[in-house]
């Protein structure tokens, strides 16, 4: 009788090592932004108290990330994945020709995205509680500002989207399922 070890894989082939990159908040950041996002964006004018409150509750979770962006773990640190914008030109210049270095955590790309998105929805819930307020009630031009914010946000997201499948499918790997799990493929 032949006893397998649980290390190994069909036909004998050990899987790859796995690393822990993502911290269970920036899991949970990620995926509770994401709902919350399609549910006031959903919402719009037409259920006003579920969108104000999704528009609070992603101001709540953009405040509590740019802290954890300083304190938290390697990976989930500003300092480690926002890059200058000539190595995110760089990078996405090599990921078009298909040659672009495997990064453990955010590539320069994705960390001029996460910068971008954190902008444009801080402005977007700006102006979304201006709106709220004596001063700005029934201003057309704060409610412009306000939906050009929400539609780039729907853009961004997209773009990132499509960066995570381009580069899932670059570097053989579920960018999604690490997202999920926390994990990632130690070396190539």
């Amino acid at each position: 009788m032949r006893t397998v070890s649980n290390g190994i894989g069909a036909g004998g082939v050990r899987p790859p090592a796995m690393v822990k990159v993502w911290d269970p908040f920036v899991r949970i950041f990620h995926w509770s932004l994401a709902c919350l996002f399609v549910l006031a964006y959903a919402t719009g004018d037409e259920i006003a108290r579920v969108h104000i409150a999704a528009g609070y509750a992603i101001a709540g979770l953009l405040a509590i990330r740019i802290i954890w962006g300083f304190v938290g773990p390697r990976h989930a640190r500003f300092s480690k994945f926002v890059r200058p914008p000539r190595e995110v030109l760089a990078y996405l210049r090599d990921l078009a020709l298909l040659r672009a270095p495997r990064y453990i955590g955010h590539n320069p790309a994705g960390g001029a995205m996460i910068l971008a998105l954190m902008i444009a929805l801080a402005g977007t819930c700006a102006t979304g509680y201006m709106m709220t307020t004596d001063a700005y009630w029934g201003s057309k031009l704060i409610e412009h500002v306000h939906e050009f914010l929400a539609n780039l946000n729907v853009g961004l997201v997209v773009a990132h989207v499509l960066g995570v499948v381009i580069a899932s499918f670059e570097h053989r790997e579920n960018l999604v399922a690490s997202m999920i799990s926390g994990r990632k493929r130690a070396a190539d």
